[in-house]
């Protein structure tokens, strides 16, 4: 079975009151709330007081939704691996090119929260799962040689294993889904800078 494409319905025109865009936020809060096999398509209409015709009218199916959710936050986190990438072709130390990467998958979770909210608690359900899960594997293993990299040029302690600092790092990234709220007193930049110093003060070389 062919993968649904989010592109295929990119261009449809909004129903009165909601657009395409509303829809999604809608579904991913529900997605979120409920779990995606927890809910229906009938459940969405209601959610909005839409008809389920008027749902497909954006979207063709359950699955289409789930997809562009998922799309959204691998989308924006595969860009922080890009910077990084091109950082690298311009000479950046893997320090530097790790320490933005990790400001920038802070800063992408905290403006796309619900859909990488979403993307984390994924099990593999369903072809769409399955495919989110093998690009954000690609994404971690990404994330993993800029750390293998920067401990190789001498920039990060010794006595951390690279693989161990990796799911520290990123784990504290993560659990930002847990407690971080839109409504609170900090935002994306303030919260990147505390990331980074907290965790790259920790890992930074021990004066003999």
């Amino acid at each position: 079975m062919s993968r649904p494409s989010p592109t295929s319905t990119a261009a449809r025109r909004g129903r009165p009151g909601y657009d395409q865009e509303a829809v999604l936020r809608r579904a991913i809060d529900l997605f979120n709330r409920r779990g995606y096999d927890g809910t229906s398509v009938g459940d969405l209409a209601r959610e909005l007081g839409l008809t389920k015709s008027a749902i497909y009218h954006h979207f063709p199916s359950k699955s289409h939704l789930l997809q562009a959710a998922l799309d959204e936050a691998l989308d924006a986190l595969t860009a922080v691996i890009d910077a990084a990438a091109r950082a690298e072709r311009g000479g950046g130390t893997a320090y530097a090119r790790l320490e933005e990467a990790v400001r920038g998958s802070v800063v992408v979770l905290v403006e796309h929260l619900p859909a990488v909210t979403l993307l984390l608690r994924v099990r593999g359900n369903s072809e769409v799962e399955q495919e989110a899960l093998r690009r954000r594997r690609r994404i971690d293993a990404a994330l993993a040689g800029l750390v293998r990299a920067a401990a190789e040029e001498g920039a990060l302690r010794t006595d951390i294993p690279p693989d161990l600092a990796t799911r520290l790092l990123f784990g504290m990234v993560n659990s930002l889904v847990e407690w971080y709220r839109p409504e609170g007193r900090y935002d994306a930049a303030a919260i990147a800078e505390a990331v980074t110093t907290l965790a790259f003060d920790g890992l930074a070389p021990r004066e003999a």
